[in-house]
């Protein structure tokens, strides 16, 4: 089983729906951790109410430093902070495969409850695309260069 590891700065909502995507989605082949680099502490309610909408698992999640993985062997790290919003994403130094998927906050979003709504949908949407994508790959045979490539790709994709 490979070790993926979504990273982002807070750990509270992007990098949450991914660990829970990659865990559910990727039962027996993957197994997904998720972290920050200053995490915010807390979950955000918006995150986990999509969770519940797609009846993903709600409990377990917090928002805590990547520093508490220093021990734990990753194989795949995925960032999804988005540069386009000018927000700096953490840099994981360790020798492992690294992508980035850069989506949008959807914990940032003003407007009313459908819009914000409408937010989290769109961000559980390309996230669940792209985890998608990558479990069509023969993950466990590809080089580190091949699989760098190929989820570089991914993290293109939109739904």
């Amino acid at each position: 089983m490979l070790n993926v590891f979504v990273i982002c700065t807070g750990n509270s909502c992007r990098s949450v729906m991914g660990e829970a995507l990659v865990n559910h989605l990727g039962q027996g082949r993957l197994k997904a951790f998720s972290a920050g680099s200053h995490p915010i502490g807390r979950i955000n309610t918006g995150a986990l109410a999509t969770l519940k909408r797609h009846n993903l698992p709600t409990e377990g999640y917090q928002s805590q430093s990547w520093e508490d993985f220093e021990d734990t062997a990753m194989d795949i790290v995925i960032t999804v902070c988005d540069n386009a919003a000018g927000e700096s994403c953490p840099v994981y130094l360790t020798e492992v495969v690294r992508t980035h998927w850069g989506v949008s906050d959807p914990g940032h979003v003003e407007g009313t409850d459908e819009e914000k709504i409408a937010a989290f949908e769109q961000t559980f949407s390309i996230l669940k695309l792209r985890v998608e994508k990558m479990l069509e790959l023969p993950l466990e045979t590809m080089t580190p260069e091949e699989l760098t490539a190929e989820l570089n790709k991914i993290g293109s994709f939109t739904a």
